[in-house]
């Protein structure tokens, strides 16, 4: 059965990219087939994998505006087990034109469902703010996982997710949504308010146990054009992302 996850805050800079990168290629490296599918027009994540934005043919564009649009078409397989739906700098104009001209926001959903190919996981990485694009991700997905810093901020873009969520749940078609949790980003347990924040997020929502550090060597790799887990597999960083890969992957039993 594949999992589908998509990651989403309300506020910029969290790590989402990021995580949806790293826990990807961790949960391949487990040997789980995993999908990524960048529907942000900054496409970060397809220019991460080594995709210029600029260039894409097909890409979750396609899959957003176009019906029948198959997985199939726009697939790329950047490493073992794992396969991107790349973003490109079109869905800019797809996020007004699914307004403006009253397209379906279920096409991404449809396409996931209706491939034949087999995955075990797929991670969906939506824009910052929870514009149309992030509802579309929200009615493709069964679960939404929050990464958020421990700040002041934090506690108000979970807010602002769940009532979006509750939203897509109750009006929009996916009745079976949740928030399976938060993921603590940029972790510093010395920091005076980032234990007592994710205290109080415990209060709102799961907590996920593991919690992604800060770690100089996340924010390096992409100068490197690579993934934390290659360029220093022995950080903490890295570490943490392979530990979120063995609790996501628990979720399935």
């Amino acid at each position: 059965m594949t999992r589908i996850l998509v990651l989403a805050n309300q506020k910029g800079g969290v790590g989402k990219t990021t995580t949806v990168l790293n826990l990807g290629a961790a949960l391949a490296g487990q040997g789980r087939r995993v999908l990524l599918v960048d529907i942000d027009p900054q496409a970060s994540l397809t220019a991460l994998l080594g995709f210029d934005p600029y260039k894409i043919e097909r890409s979750s564009y396609s899959l957003l505006m176009f019906d029948g649009m198959g997985l199939a078409r726009a697939l790329k397989t950047p490493r073992a087990n794992l396969a991107l739906i790349p973003g490109s700098v079109d869905l800019a104009t797809a996020a007004i034109r699914l307004v403006q001209e009253r397209h379906p926001l279920t096409r991404l959903r449809d396409a996931l469902r209706e491939s034949r190919m087999l995955f075990d996981t797929v991670l969906i990485d939506t824009p910052p703010g929870l514009n149309v694009l992030a509802v579309a991700g929200f009615l493709a997905a069964e679960s939404v996982l929050i990464p958020a810093q421990c700040d002041h901020l934090a506690i108000l873009g979970v807010r602002a997710i769940q009532d979006v969520v509750a939203r897509v749940r109750d009006g929009l078609g996916n009745p079976d949504l949740n928030i399976c949790g938060v993921l603590a980003t940029f972790f510093d347990p010395q920091a005076v308010y980032a234990p007592k924040t994710l205290d109080e997020l415990r209060a709102l929502v799961p907590v996920l146990e593991t919690v992604i550090p800060y770690d100089v060597h996340i924010a390096d790799a992409p100068h490197q054009g690579k993934l934390v887990l290659d360029y220093a597999p022995d950080s903490p960083g890295a570490a943490a992302y392979r530990k979120l890969a063995a609790e996501v992957s628990a979720w399935d039993g």
